[in-house]
This record gives structure tokens, sequence and C-alpha cells, in this order.
């Protein structure tokens, strides 16, 4: 080894010592980005896209949409879900299968979303609560079911009633119209009050009036 190449390490080896100095000095004085967790719980934010826990959603009347299918648990790649079903009789007196425990192992789960997407009901999601550690390995052997919980039977619509056509009424024709009576001061058209006027007139006695009998005698 030359005594030049020895004098350009030791340049080399101090550059390097300056450069990585520089950087550590102004990131000294540079504002801290630094989350201190858990002092800021209350406000720390987690992406919606962080898989974290596997959960099963249920409603205000302890009723989830699991059907106990299984292909959660057939399509996981390491066998992380266990889906215990039941026979139930409905109120129609048929038997059904029900769920009766759905485990999933905490410690075991790749977190691949597998089972998620493949649930046809969408009876399963992963939450992003990160907070899953602890010191006994039993609990993290999970029942996503909870106690008493049942499907939610789905709403059953009734059909509208057929509206039943209204056939047009048959527009009137020349035929069809009744002809109308023309009425002036003192006279009538109608054939019925022409009779009535050419009728001889009789008085109260039964004699003809003497005003009919002037008209025949001229």
């Amino acid at each position: 080894m030359s005594f030049s190449k020895y004098i350009s390490g030791i340049y080399t080896g101090l550059k390097s010592l300056v450069g990585g100095m520089m950087v550590t000095w102004k990131q000294f004085w540079s504002k801290k980005v630094t989350m201190e967790y858990p002092e800021n719980r209350k406000t720390l934010v987690i992406s919606d896209r962080w898989r974290s826990e596997l959960i099963m959603p249920h409603d205000e009347n302890n009723e989830h949409a699991c059907t106990a299918c299984g292909i959660c648990m057939r399509n996981c790649p390491n066998g992380t879900i266990n889906v215990i079903s039941k026979k139930v009789v409905n109120e129609e007196g048929k038997s059904r299968v029900a769920l009766d425990k759905h485990l999933w192992d905490y410690g075991m789960c790749t977190f691949c979303n597998i089972c998620v997407i493949s649930c046809p009901s969408n009876a399963i999601i992963f939450n992003n609560d990160f907070e899953g550690a602890v010191f006994d390995r039993e609990k993290l052997h999970h029942q996503l079911n909870h106690p008493g919980s049942k499907l939610r039977e789905k709403k059953k619509t009734v059909p509208a009633a057929p509206k039943t056509p209204v056939a047009p009424a048959p527009e009137a024709t020349e035929a069809t119209r009744p002809t109308p009576s023309v009425v002036t001061a003192g006279t009538s058209t109608s054939p019925a009050d022409n009779k009535t006027d050419n009728a001889p007139k009789t008085s109260p006695s039964g004699n003809l009036s003497n005003e009919h009998t002037d008209k025949e005698n001229n």
C-alpha cells in the first residue's frame, strides 16, 4: 500500500464523517415529528387500510350476516379460521344451517384479507385497531360472533298488485248522440207537445170548449 493511497483513504473517511455530522446537526435543530405513543393515543390517526383485527359486525339487535357457509375457512391459506355450524328449525318448521361459533387465531393470521374478499355476505371485516399485544397466547384466540347472536333475516318484500288497465270510453257517434230539443217562448218542437196542442180541449163539465167548436164550424 502506497503512501498516497493511505492519505486518500484518510481524506475520504474524514469527508464522510463531516457529511454525516452535518446531517445530524441539521436534524438536531429542526422541529421534532416523533409521535410520542401512547401519550398521543387520543389524537393518533391510523389509516383505514390498516388490517389489524378480524371482526364480525353486529347490529343493535345482536344480529350478524354470517350464514356459516365456511367459504372464509376454506380459503384461508394457513388455517386461522374455524367455522362451527349447527342445525336450527325456523318458524316454518324447516331445518337449516346456522352459525354456532366463528373462531379466529390472531397469532397465526397473515392479514392477507382473502377471507373478507371471498365472503359472499360481507359478514367479516378487518378493523384498524393495532393494539393487539397480549401477555397470554390464549388471548389470541377470538370468537367473532357474540353470545346469543343470530343471523339477520332478510326483509320479505311484498310484490305490488298489478294495475288493471282501464279501457277508454267509446266515442259517441251520430246514431248514439241524443237529439237536442229547441225550446222557444210559448212553443215546443217535441211531437208529444204537438199532439197535446192539437187535441180538443174540454171543459170541466166534459163538453168541448167553445174555441174548438167555432174552428170546426168555420
